[in-house]
């Protein structure tokens, strides 16, 4: 195996950089603390993965985080 060490001029320079505001800051917390809640729900057998699944897709829709798009579709 064979290892190369990257120069700085080898290294493509970071184009874009995100910088959130409150309110996305915000929204993203809100939507990491309802999907906890979701799960241990899920864990506890409160609701069933259908639940789940709904709750999620709803959630993204509310919360709007950052990486939802990328995210797996719940179905």
């Amino acid at each position: 195996m064979q290892i190369t060490k990257l120069t700085p001029e080898q290294q493509s320079p970071v184009s874009y950089v995100k910088t959130f505001t409150t309110e996305e800051l915000e929204q993203e917390y809100d939507y990491y603390m309802a999907q906890k809640l979701m799960e241990k729900m899920l864990g506890t057998g409160i609701i069933s993965v259908a639940e789940f699944n709904k709750i999620t897709a709803k959630n993204r829709q509310t919360f709007l985080p950052f990486l939802s798009e990328i995210m797996p579709k719940m179905t």
